[in-house]
């Protein structure tokens, strides 16, 4: 009587393990995926390099020389948005000056009739000139339409949006890798 049960535990024990770890489905046309390990979970986004080549180079860059570890989040707006990439951030000592750092700009304002902001839309963030986006980019809650042909979207949360919807402010960032086209 115990085989059996120990055969069904063991089964439901290595299905729920190749759930977490099988890589998400990307859609047509992306490339990179980028991990986003943070201390609530790991959420993972598509990129759109060919509507965003040099936003999805810019950040890819970034992330290759660790620029976002040990990062937080700085702004969470309820059913809005969740903004993270304020090199800032790693210091609470600085906390009243999160979000206006400047970084190395992007210098081009990539928008796409094709990429909007539906929910779970990754997009640059900006203070009023989308060309001069740097580090920053945020994750859409819900869709935000009004924020299309402004902010540009380069990317799409394709698998842990329930981990970005629990991310709180000053939630730390431990790690963001890229992993190839799918």
């Amino acid at each position: 009587m115990i085989a059996p049960f120990v055969a069904i535990v063991s089964f439901v024990f290595a299905s729920a393990a190749s759930a977490q770890t099988a890589p998400a489905k990307t859609s047509p046309g992306a490339g990179s995926v980028i991990v986003v390990e943070t201390e609530k979970g790991t959420f993972e986004f598509e990129t759109y390099p060919n509507e965003a080549p040099k936003t999805v180079a810019h950040i890819i860059g970034l992330i290759n020389k660790r620029f976002y570890n040990g990062q937080r989040v700085l702004r969470v707006v309820p059913g809005f948005v969740v903004q993270m990439g304020d090199q800032q951030t790693r210091d609470m000592t600085k906390e009243e000056m999160w979000g206006r750092a400047v970084g190395p700009q992007i210098g081009v304002a990539e928008f796409s009739k094709l990429r909007t902001h539906v929910r779970g839309a990754v997009a640059m963030a900006h203070n009023g000139d989308a060309a001069k986006a740097d580090t920053q980019f945020y994750v859409t809650l819900a869709a935000a339409h009004r924020l299309d042909g402004d902010y540009v979207v380069f990317g799409r949360v394709i698998s842990g949006m329930d981990v970005v919807t629990k991310l709180q402010y000053a939630d730390r960032i431990v790690r963001v890798t890229v992993r190839g086209a799918k």
